[in-house]
């Protein structure tokens, strides 16, 4: 494909991927805010990241139904167009102050944000050359990393400076206190609603711009059911690799304005700016990595990057002081290529199978409501968040094994067309 005809619908696409990132990263802002307002321990807190990620396991399939009847276009129009309900939903869930009602919300954001996923990410990865795949996926997920420095610094002044301390809530009548926390609450409208209201706006835009057809299964037979897909190993094993890569980041991101306060000694706000910090470096990670991915195979470059990262990890649960947080910002540097990159992998040389496959990798981001709960878990059980970190450290193993040995393309014996590389 030309360039001149891919370069529109490429930005287009990659604007996507802030959008998700954003979104994404306000969920670290509402989950100490939420646990506030409600009372919770951090495995309560953590219900958010359940919300969000049992989602994505079960939208997965009927988004990659979507894309092989309805096609690319039609799946990012209706991700972008559910994403925005979920969003509007949180000024109800503010105005009845129910726990529940905000993870319905948070919910029904998730299950749009599977659709645009499971759209967004082949489709920038087959919009050009087949041999720069990886890198153009990086490229385009480094704008997520640009959501991920944005939105905790936006979302903590928004959100989290208004609140009311436990002292001052504790010197109030019940009545005072309610109105107190209803006042708290309010303070997620106007995010949500100018969220959604880009959300809109952005589907009328995809609506009227025509985005180049994308040929999958040429040279090989459309996959007639998802078990299909599973012939291909180096799918399987990106499926595990993705699980608990995905449970690793939302470890490091979402519990992070809870960890570093207990770890570091400081104040939520100035954590929220030191998550900031965190998307910085995971988006200049991903622009270095993207670089790199010029010289060295992105397969070695995410397992080195995952044994960096279990190492990093060690520091995080032994480590005192400021320095555990510079060793939080040093896994999210090293984190950065990992989800891009094992997707590219994972769907390499699939063809007709590359929208179940695509499905298959989007449903294990289900380990992101998986693994922070026992991280949550381990973190009340010992009374020491900082233990946690043990949760993320056995992930990078399984996504450094990936990198050095599970991304080989391999599909069993009676499937001749796809030979074994590398």
């Amino acid at each position: 494909m030309a360039k001149s005809h891919t370069l529109f619908p490429f930005i287009l696409i990659t604007s996507l991927f802030f959008l998700w990132g954003f979104a994404h990263n306000l969920d670290p802002i509402l989950i100490p805010h939420l646990q506030k307002s409600f009372t919770l321990t951090t495995v309560q807190a953590t219900l958010v990241d359940s919300a969000v990620f049992i989602a994505y396991f079960l939208m997965a399939l009927p988004a990659g139904f979507i894309m092989k009847k309805y096609g690319y276009k039609a799946g990012i129009i209706t991700g972008l167009l559910v994403f925005a309900l979920g969003s509007f939903l949180f000024i109800p869930a503010a105005n009845t102050q129910q726990y529940a009602f905000f993870l319905i919300a948070l919910f029904i954001i998730a299950c749009g944000l599977t659709i645009l996923e499971t759209a967004a990410n082949p489709y920038a990865s087959s919009l050009g050359d087949p041999a720069t795949s990886t890198q153009r996926l990086n490229l385009a997920q480094s704008f997520n990393g640009l959501a991920t420095t944005l939105a905790p610094v936006i979302g903590a002044r928004v959100i989290l400076t208004k609140g009311y301390t436990a002292a001052q809530l504790s010197t109030m009548t019940e009545e005072g206190r309610k109105l107190a926390l209803a006042a708290e609450a309010a303070t997620v409208k106007m995010p949500y609603f100018i969220l959604g209201g880009v959300l809109v706006l952005i589907a009328v835009i995809f609506a009227f711009t025509r985005l180049p057809a994308i040929q999958t299964n040429e040279g090989h037979v459309a996959s007639k059911n998802i078990f299909h897909a599973f012939k291909h190993r180096h799918l399987t094993w990106s499926v595990v690799a993705q699980f608990f890569y995905v449970g690793a980041q939302v470890c490091v991101f979402s519990l992070f304005i809870l960890y570093a306060p207990k770890a570091a000694g400081i104040s939520e706000v100035k954590a929220a700016d030191y998550l900031g910090l965190c998307g910085l470096a995971f988006l200049i990670g991903r622009f270095i990595g993207t670089y790199l991915m010029q010289y060295y195979s992105s397969a070695r470059l995410l397992a080195v990057y995952a044994v960096i990262s279990m190492l990093l990890c060690l520091i995080a649960i032994w480590g005192t002081g400021i320095i555990t947080v510079y060793a939080v910002i040093g896994i999210c540097f090293f984190m950065s290529i990992m989800f891009p990159t094992i997707f590219a992998l994972g769907i390499k040389e699939l063809r007709g199978d590359t929208e179940f496959g695509s499905s298959l990798i989007i449903m294990s981001i289900v380990g992101g409501a998986v693994l922070p709960r026992i991280f949550g878990y381990i973190s009340d059980v010992t009374g020491n968040i900082q233990y946690g970190y043990a949760v993320p450290l056995a992930c990078f193993a399984v996504v450094a094994y990936f990198g050095f040995k599970g991304h080989l393309v391999k599909m069993k014996q009676e499937q001749l067309s796809v030979s074994t590389i590398l």
